[in-house]
């Protein structure tokens, strides 16, 4: 099934784009999102001066303070206008922590605790946006510069071999390069690494209690629990920059939850991850002589059942990866409905296993809008922000 694009689609690209070859300043384009952004029916309700005043105010200084409501309000737009989620259903439901006046290291690693704190919620996950200061006039940041606010350690050994996670081999070089000394396991929580205008890059554990961690077991195989899998609840990416109304803010981590298919399937599968795939084939005695046999996907599966079923044991929120793109497919009609288009990336709404039998495989959408704008702007590739 194809879905057609949205009627306002291409009078919105060309109203962001402008001619062809014309030379569009920062500036400029700054101030036409601000205009866009103030002209959303998400805001209509603010008199009329208010977008008035900060497009004269943009103009002056190049920049405005924004009130929390249209903090709010440009944050949940931006997660409903991200090509790239497929949880795009509850875009409605994320609140916002306003710490822009968390100026220093500490202030917005206390920020950062905050949050998880509030996301956590004993396990019943809350999807939570914390904003911290947006850059300076001289174009100085506040930033993480970890990837998620929850992350393990990688350590590699003299022979090569990694102990932990492989994908933060040089995040944890770094750590350890301002003094940080992990214990050394495969599930090390990295300290959160924060760096300011006026301060060298500051190192903070993450406490203990903020860390919500769930061992992974299996419904039928008790061996499972000797492998001494765990992962942590929250999904809390923090290398993303926050873009409202031609206002950024690069120091904006955010959660929703899991995805099954995040953690087992590339979390814990991926060959340069924890790669357990043919630990797992080994436990169930498959035949490994070739892929034919198809034992990687057999493993995949009992190891993605053992994720679902520890999380849901645990009382830790996840959502299965049929759910998920069924909850999508909803999503898109509700903003067709709308009137509204829905840019989608298709490689990334799809699970990574499994994918010709969710709704999500079957159909074609809204083309991936890399203009749009409230939205998440990643830093660092192409790469999953939730793997």
């Amino acid at each position: 099934m194809t879905v057609a694009v949205g009627a306002n689609t291409q009078a919105t690209a060309q109203k962001r784009n402008g001619d062809p070859g014309s030379n569009d300043t920062d500036l400029a384009r700054r101030l036409r999102e601000c205009r866009e952004f103030f002209e959303l029916p998400e805001l209509a309700h603010l008199p009329a001066e208010r977008k008035t005043s900060v497009l004269k105010e943009m103009r002056r200084t190049g920049t405005y303070v924004q009130s929390a409501e249209e903090i709010l309000i440009g944050a949940k737009l931006a997660w409903r206008n991200h090509a790239r989620c497929v949880g795009r259903k509850h875009w409605r439901t994320l609140e916002l922590i306003d710490a822009r006046h968390a100026t220093s290291a500490q202030d917005i690693a206390d920020a950062c605790f905050e949050h998880l704190t509030v996301a956590t919620n004993g396990g019943a996950l809350r999807s939570i946006v914390t904003v911290g200061p947006p850059p300076l006039p001289d174009g100085r940041e506040y930033r993480i510069l970890n990837p998620q606010l929850i992350r393990y350690a990688g350590y590699r050994g003299a022979d090569g071999t990694v102990v932990g996670d492989p994908a933060h081999l040089e995040l944890t070089e770094l750590a350890q390069s301002l003094g940080w000394r992990g214990e050394g396991p495969a599930f090390d929580v990295l300290p959160l690494m924060i760096s300011t205008p006026d301060e060298p890059v500051q190192l903070f554990d993450v406490p203990s209690e903020l860390v919500l961690e769930v061992p992974l077991v299996h419904p039928n195989y008790r061996w499972f629990a000797d492998l001494g899998l765990k992962w942590h609840a929250v999904p809390a990416v923090s290398d993303m920059d926050l873009e409202i109304g031609g206002v950024r803010y690069p120091c904006a981590p955010f959660n929703g939850w899991y995805v099954n298919t995040e953690v087992g399937a590339r979390n814990f599968s991926d060959t340069d991850r924890y790669d357990m795939l043919p630990t797992i084939a080994k436990k169930l005695r498959l035949d490994r002589s070739s892929d034919r046999t198809l034992w990687k996907d057999r493993a995949l599966v009992e190891l993605n059942r053992a994720v679902i079923h520890s999380f849901r044991e645990s009382g830790a929120y996840m959502v299965d990866h049929h759910t998920v793109a069924k909850q999508f497919v909803d999503h898109v009609e509700r903003e067709a409905k709308a009137g509204r288009s829905c840019p989608t990336d298709w490689s990334w709404i799809n699970p990574p296993m499994s994918s010709s039998i969710t709704p999500t495989f079957h159909r074609l959408y809204d083309p991936p809008d890399l203009d749009i704008r409230p939205n998440f702007v990643s830093r660092r590739g192409s790469g999953c922000p939730f793997s």
